[in-house]
């Protein structure tokens, strides 16, 4: 037993005498670098002094961070960034709570009630969360989520691989007269020929058009059959007409005067379509002695018109899209801006839907006809012509004198009956003649066509017009549009013709003509003014 802990007493001054030279022994640089490393595994084969035999965990992952690729540098930096933004949201959070959301601050205390109120009322909403759920956290995940695929959808949505059209270039088709400024004015005849035309028609065209609008899709035998002469023309800087330098209303009428007069037309029927019924209006006022009536199809009438009453203006403004109220309000504040909106539209150089050119909205029966392919090639030819001299300012022109103030009244057109003023002079005179009146205002018939379900000119806009013509003859179209009645339609057409010619009665005849006329000298002079 003592020679057992002799042993063992022997083997621990050994091991003490070891570790006393280990701690006397000074470490080398390599030794005070791996012990800094958690978990070196530091391994010595050989010398004391030399290095090449050192391994250890940290080299290994020095050597591994040489040969690192750039993208899993990228993540590294990403994820090093997205920490540090997380902290900072966390320190930006418990700034707000400590400082903003206390029981102290002003906005608490506004906000504090109605959102306890909202948050009442939306409480229910927290039955359909599941029970393990803070409606807290959830809800807000939820909408964003939402607001998310909405994004996705209103990009998507309605999304083909058509290429879209582009807007083509033809040579000059139009027949032109000069007008007394040194202007051209061109326009486009159907129908039968001067000398056999048994009624003159003449059309002024709407936003975005030109001469080859007319009555969109009428048949010529049905033009031969009324023995109509139909005449189109293009509005100032529209189409191959020259532009006007300050075009009016007025300055509208006495070009449509200028033309009649060119074309030896004696009397004509008057048609405006849409917004293209302004000009219609104007000679209506201006130019009475020429017209022999009037049609008019869904008309536009001023929107700020004072004679309107507020119901009939809010039933007006409230079927526009905001789009067109903007338009509307630019053209008369800031027409200068309208140049920007047409410039990426309709003047692009490209083509679109006519509710993406215009700012429309379209009722059912007009997406259906929009589409018809028939349609979609005579817009777009109709659309290059009116493009032709590639100008914006006709456009803006237009648009403003839709808006603007105009020199006369609807109201102005109604049939009344003027007597002179009674005076002194008066009381002198009636006992040696009768008081002599006159019928003032448009004295022809006024014919209306109004599509109930009407967007672009809400049937209010006639109800107007008719409260201040009431002896204008209004036909309303149930289940109609904008479109849908009178483009492409031949019933619609004959309809039409019918109404305002009567029955057809076909070309004048040489039996039709005048009577031929004899002076005294027994010559005979053939009268050359045919019915129109």
């Amino acid at each position: 037993m003592e020679v057992g802990r002799s042993k063992s007493w022997t083997e621990d001054v050994r091991r003490s005498k070891s570790w006393t030279e280990d701690v006397r022994r000074s470490k080398t640089w390599t030794e005070e670098l791996a012990s800094l490393v958690e978990d070196t595994g530091v391994r010595y084969i050989g010398d004391d002094e030399t290095t090449g035999g050192l391994s250890t965990t940290a080299f290994d992952l020095t050597s591994e961070l040489g040969s690192e690729s750039l993208k899993d540098q990228m993540k590294g930096f990403a994820k090093a960034w997205g920490e540090i933004v997380i902290e900072l949201g966390k320190g930006c959070k418990d700034v707000v709570q400590q400082s903003v959301l206390t029981d102290d601050c002003y906005i608490v205390k506004k906000v504090r009630g109605p959102c306890g109120i909202i948050a009442g009322k939306l409480s229910v909403l927290n039955e359909f969360l599941p029970e393990d759920r803070d409606p807290v956290l959830a809800w807000p995940v939820i909408l964003s989520v939402f607001l998310v695929t909405l994004a996705v959808l209103c990009v998507n949505i309605k999304h083909d691989n058509m290429p879209v059209p582009l807007v083509q270039a033809h040579a000059p088709s139009a027949r032109r007269i000069l007008l007394p400024d040194g202007r051209n004015m061109s326009y486009h005849e159907q129908g039968v020929f001067a000398n056999k035309a048994r009624y003159s028609l003449v059309a002024t065209h709407s936003f975005l058009s030109s001469r080859l609008a007319g009555i969109p899709g009428i048949k010529l035998s049905l033009l031969e059959e009324f023995g109509v002469r139909l005449i189109t023309y293009d509005l100032p800087g529209f189409g191959e007409s020259d532009p006007h330098p300050n075009r009016t209303l007025q300055s509208s009428a006495m070009d449509l005067l200028f033309l009649a007069d060119a074309l030896k037309i004696d009397k004509f029927w008057m048609f405006g379509y849409s917004s293209g019924a302004m000009h219609s209006w104007a000679a209506l006022k201006y130019i009475p002695h020429k017209i022999a009536g009037a049609v008019m199809f869904a008309p536009m009438v001023n929107p700020y018109d004072p004679g309107m009453t507020k119901e009939e203006k809010l039933g007006i403004w409230e079927k526009w899209t905001r789009k067109k109220k903007l338009n509307y309000y630019l053209a008369r504040r800031f027409p200068r801006i309208l140049r920007l909106f047409y410039r990426r539209t309709f003047l692009s150089g490209k083509h679109g839907p006519i509710d993406k050119w215009l700012p429309i909205s379209l009722a059912e029966q007009d997406k259906v006809v929009t589409k018809d392919p028939l349609f979609i090639k005579f817009w777009q030819r109709d659309v290059e012509e009116s493009i032709r001299q590639g100008n914006m300012k006709p456009f803006v022109e237009e648009t403003v004198l839709q808006v603007s103030n105009w020199p006369f009244s609807i109201a102005a057109l109604q049939v009344q009956k003027k007597c002179p003023e009674k005076g002194l002079f008066h009381w002198f005179k009636f006992l040696s003649e009768e008081e002599e009146c006159e019928l003032t205002g448009f004295l022809e018939p006024i014919h209306i066509w109004q599509g109930m379900e009407d967007l672009v000119v809400p049937p209010v806009m006639t109800d107007y017009v008719t409260r201040v013509l009431p002896n204008a003859i209004v036909h309303k179209l149930p289940n109609q549009g904008h479109f849908s009645y009178l483009y492409f339609c031949d019933e619609c057409h004959r309809e039409i013709l019918s109404t305002i010619f009567g029955g057809p009665h076909g070309p004048v005849e040489i039996n039709d003509q005048a009577p031929i006329v004899y002076d005294d000298d027994g010559q005979s002079q053939p009268s050359s003014i045919l019915p129109n």
